[in-house]
């Protein structure tokens, strides 16, 4: 009895494994989960509250330069400055804020002529972040940040790094977690920041720790409990199920279990009595379980012509064609060689050779060697080749079709809808592991014309030389296609914009420098135009493509057979 209470506590033991492991894999999902959504929570909050603060920024900027054009609209003002009052002007004008501040000033004119300026200004101070951080909750608070360093709110003087619209922790003082905006219109190289405690996250994040982790070691208890009793129920069926086998192990077969009730157990005791009736039943069906399996294997081969790996398919038919056959080898062999093996295609003294072909297409040979083979494994043999030719020619009509799906018939380079899902996976790519990404908008300059003077058959040969060309310029990882018409693309990874604007030079310059002979024997020589655009400037597809398509604009309008790189709001000329 001492074994199967061992037994018993093995069987604790091993249930208590099972249901730890996932209990423990749910908690940290749970653990990571809570963390993720508690930070995302308080991003959102900061985003929110730093969008609203930089709308009322943005009215105070508003109000006061309506208040500067007020002033400069009052013929006191003007008559003070006529006069050169200064003390009259020192009443009616407000006084220049001390930096920072953002200053609007508005031209004083007189007579047709500017006799002066008036500035109103916004001071940039805690309580100006007291009154547009509204939003904010009790514990949430904003700060100015201009040249690197806080000079308004919590930490004022203190040096931190804030990239613009990613969530970021600071030390100021204590750990805060920092969401901050673009740099503002003025003063020039300021920006707003919405700061949360670090400590109230990791707060909120540990409480729901502690809450799993009593749930966790509860299930745990209850678990191993549940699992001892059950232990004691199943010792007693299992003993008597080994007594039972060591009794057909000794060739009594008249051995049964006493299997009653209706429980699993029962149950596997009146299939061990079944089991034990079979053994010399069985023992006859084997030679018929043979024959059995060949034509499985026959139903096998029917179920390959779905499918459209050509390497698979051959490496599964020389499998089950040598299982079929009972050979001792077969291999696949094909105009470069051989293509596919199973065991030792050179052990045989006998051999069968089925030719892999149907209609225009050729595959390949089949060959079987082994000791001998009768008309039925003969038989096997061809019908899984003839099975297999059509799998194999429903593959190469589907590579056809896939490739006709995704390449530009003329020009062989990656069509729209390539270049656009080329475009969503690498952009997902290079979000997800922090790479660069830049896309190359190009056209072909005056193409029109080429095709009013020469011919849409001249047009074909001049696109076709600048597909050429672009298929040399760029790298195996990167994408070049034709985008519609005379415009081409190219989605270049791990590049930056600058990066992305060389290429396109070596580009212009290609094409530029190639002499395109006509099919009349005539000769034209072509220039292009490129716009650049890159991530993460633009992550959008959408504004991605706008922003290159913009520069290609600019490009266009500059004189043409140049490159233009579109940095943020602006176009940047490379050449």
């Amino acid at each position: 009895m001492s074994r199967f209470g061992s037994f018993k506590l093995k069987l604790v033991a091993w249930f208590a494994l099972l249901a730890l492991l996932p209990l423990i894999v749910a908690f940290y999902g749970y653990d990571t989960l809570a963390r993720r959504s508690e930070t995302r929570r308080v991003d959102a909050t900061l985003e929110a509250a730093l969008r609203a603060a930089v709308a009322a920024y943005s009215a105070r900027l508003d109000a006061a330069a309506a208040r500067a054009r007020a002033l400069a609209a009052e013929p006191k003002v003007q008559q003070a400055m006529r006069k050169h009052d200064r003390a009259q002007l020192a009443k009616l004008l407000p006084k220049v804020p001390p930096q920072p501040a953002a200053v609007r000033t508005v031209s004083v004119i007189s007579g047709g002529k500017v006799i002066g300026t008036v500035a109103v200004g916004v001071p940039i101070d805690d309580k100006l972040l007291g009154r547009i951080g509204g939003g904010l909750s009790p514990h949430e608070q904003l700060i100015a940040v201009q040249g690197g360093r806080v000079v308004a709110g919590r930490g004022a003087g203190t040096a931190v790094s804030l990239p613009a619209g990613i969530p970021t922790r600071v030390r100021l003082g204590d750990e805060f977690r920092a969401l901050a905006t673009s740099r503002l219109p003025a003063p020039p190289g300021l920006s707003l920041a919405a700061i949360a405690p670090q400590g109230r996250i990791d707060s909120a994040t540990h409480s729901s720790e502690r809450t799993v982790l009593a749930a966790l070691a509860g299930s745990l208890i209850l678990f191993g409990l549940a699992t001892y009793l059950l232990g004691r129920s199943v010792v007693g069926t299992l003993r008597r199920l080994a007594e039972a086998a060591d009794a057909i192990a000794g060739g009594r077969f008249g051995e049964r279990v006493d299997a009653r009730g209706t429980d699993e157990f029962a149950q596997l005791g009146r299939a061990f009595n079944r089991m034990a009736s079979q053994l010399e039943a069985r023992l006859r069906e084997l030679e018929e379980e043979r024959t059995r399996v060949q034509e499985a294997v026959a139903r096998f081969g029917e179920a390959l012509s779905a499918t459209l790996d050509s390497a698979q398919l051959l490496r599964v038919v020389v499998e089950s064609a040598v299982e079929a056959t009972r050979a001792t080898g077969g291999v696949v062999l094909g105009p470069e060689g051989e293509l596919a093996r199973a065991g030792d295609p050179d052990a045989g003294t006998e051999r069968i050779t089925l030719p892999l072909r149907v209609g225009s297409s050729d595959f390949g040979l089949l060959v079987l060697t082994g000791s001998s083979f009768d008309a039925g494994q003969v038989e096997a043999a061809t019908s899984l080749a003839a099975q297999v030719v059509v799998a194999l020619e429903n593959a190469r009509l589907h590579r056809v079709v896939e490739r006709q799906a995704l390449v530009d018939a003329l020009t062989g380079l990656s069509n729209r809808r390539s270049l656009e899902e080329s475009l969503r996976a690498e952009l997902a790519r290079s979000a997800r592991v922090g790479d660069r990404l830049a896309v190359v908008l190009a056209d072909l300059d005056d193409f029109k014309a080429v095709n009013d003077r020469f011919g849409h058959a001249a047009g074909d040969e001049v696109l076709q030389a600048f597909a050429a060309a672009l298929r040399e310029t760029v790298r195996e990882s990167d994408h070049a296609g034709r985008w519609g018409g005379e415009e081409f693309a190219l989605i270049l990874t791990n590049t930056d914009a600058e990066g992305g604007a060389r290429l396109a030079e070596r580009a212009r310059v290609a094409i530029e420098g190639k002499t395109v002979e006509l099919p009349d024997g005539e000769t034209v020589r072509v220039t292009a135009s490129f716009g650049v655009a890159s991530f993460p400037e633009w992550r959008d597809p959408d504004d991605l493509f706008a922003a290159a398509d913009a520069a290609l604009y600019e490009a266009k309008g500059a004189g043409k057979n140049r490159v233009v790189r579109a940095v943020e709001s602006t176009s940047e000329e490379i050449v």
